[in-house]
């Protein structure tokens, strides 16, 4: 039997009560392998406790000692786990990252993991022991701890089944799979049996919650499928896995969308070359991202309007930067909009089937919302409209697209 390799996030071990029941369903699949290493988040709202903590006290915290602190909410999450397998007789061990030796660069707050040792965890499960590992932290070649930034524990899981040779990296949260939209806005949403990783990414780069991105980059490369369950029940699941010929049958697999999103746009731009070069990398210094980007040049060729959007955590600042540079870029003003939000369908299926923008935006216009902008991918297309439309136009393409009709056997399901 190979290694078993599950994940359980913060809301799954959110009190002493959930963090027992996790226990009880780490015995009862003890009893079938005794090779299992349980990756844990910090308790549920216990990493935005630290974090207000450290802002009290500075208003720009060190992020090399920020690190040292919010890695300490997986610390006591570990330790409470392992205690309540004890206490159900079976064998555990709570391990932080230094101690098996899971390697980071120096980006402290959003690390990358470069290596893992495999040797303290092969001596525990060669005892017969469940590994109990601290998600989310790393730490560097001089020893210093480092975090992988938020949703990090999912990249861990991934990355320990990736070495380990797991045959599938189990992620347990409070919902039970990943589904066809938001099921707070479409009640007929279906939950999804299984998703290419380019699906996969594509929502969770859009908004999607359930898996961090980077997790599902890892999965991709390693080919570690990745399966979606809650912590709750033992029903459903949503399969994360390499893509198929059932997948491609169906046009749209999932809608997603994000109310994060705020639009710049600097008006009578010199059009030449170098200037959308010149406002990106203001930008990029800052490390400001950059996501829906249109460009309107005028009928004498001579200037241009260029739009983009940014998070909405970024507007100020970015406003603020090409503010100042817009006597240098020869623009005629800055101006912006933070009342934007971007829907997006995704699915492998569009790769085979004509017709399906044009779908999309005769629904959209069908209900009366207008598109500000639109981005695209062989796999995704995205539309920025005013966010006062945004659950009307989930619901229409939720219906359009015929996603909340049963599955067949025909259709993969």
């Amino acid at each position: 039997m190979g290694v078993v390799v599950q994940k359980y996030g913060g809301t799954s071990v959110g009190s002493v009560e959930k963090i027992q029941n996790v226990a009880r369903k780490i015995a009862g699949r003890y009893r079938e392998t005794n090779r299992i290493v349980v990756v844990v988040s910090a308790m549920s709202g216990e990493t935005d406790k630290l974090l207000k903590l450290a802002r009290e006290m500075s208003k720009k915290p060190d992020p090399r000692e920020l690190d040292v602190m919010v890695s300490t909410g997986e610390q006591v999450s570990v330790s409470l786990l392992a205690m309540a397998l004890k206490d159900l007789g079976v064998p555990a061990r709570s391990l932080l990252a230094h101690q098996i030796g899971i390697f980071t660069d120096n980006a402290f707050t959003r690390a990358r993991i470069q290596t893992i040792e495999l040797d303290m965890l092969k001596k525990v499960l060669e005892n017969g022991e469940v590994a109990v590992v601290a998600g989310f932290q790393g730490m560097t070649d001089d020893k210093d701890i480092t975090t992988l930034g938020r949703g990090g524990s999912d990249t861990s899981a991934v990355a320990l089944a990736a070495v380990l040779k797991a045959d599938v990296c189990e992620i347990y949260t409070d919902v039970d799979g990943v589904y066809t939209c938001d099921p707070n806005i479409c009640e007929n949403a279906r939950r999804i049996d299984k998703i290419s990783y380019d699906e996969m990414l594509e929502l969770a780069s859009l908004g999607a919650k359930v898996l961090q991105t980077r997790s599902v980059e890892f999965g991709k490369k390693y080919n570690v499928p990745i399966l979606v369950k809650s912590s709750f029940t033992d029903e459903g699941g949503t399969l994360t896995t390499m893509e198929d010929e059932d997948m491609e049958k169906e046009v749209v697999s999932g809608i997603t969308y994000d109310r994060n999103e705020a639009r710049i746009t600097l008006l009578g731009l010199q059009d030449r070359p170098g200037i959308a070069a010149t406002v990106f990398t203001a930008l990029a210094e800052e490390n400001i991202n950059v996501d829906m980007i249109i460009q309107n040049s005028s009928a004498d060729g001579k200037s241009a309007d260029l739009s983009f959007t940014v998070a909405k955590g970024d507007y100020e600042k970015a406003n603020e930067i090409l503010k100042k540079k817009a006597c240098e870029l020869g623009a005629r003003d800055v101006v912006g909009d933070t009342s934007i939000a971007k829907l997006s369908i995704v699915g492998v299926g569009m790769r085979s089937h004509a017709g399906v923008a044009a779908r999309m935006f005769e629904a959209l216009s069908r209900v009366g919302i207008n598109i500000i902008m639109i981005s695209t991918s062989e796999i995704k297309i995205s539309c920025a409209i005013d966010q006062k439309y945004l659950e009307l136009g989930v619901r229409v393409l939720h219906e359009t697209f015929e996603m909340d009709a049963p599955l067949t056997a025909e259709a993969g399901s």
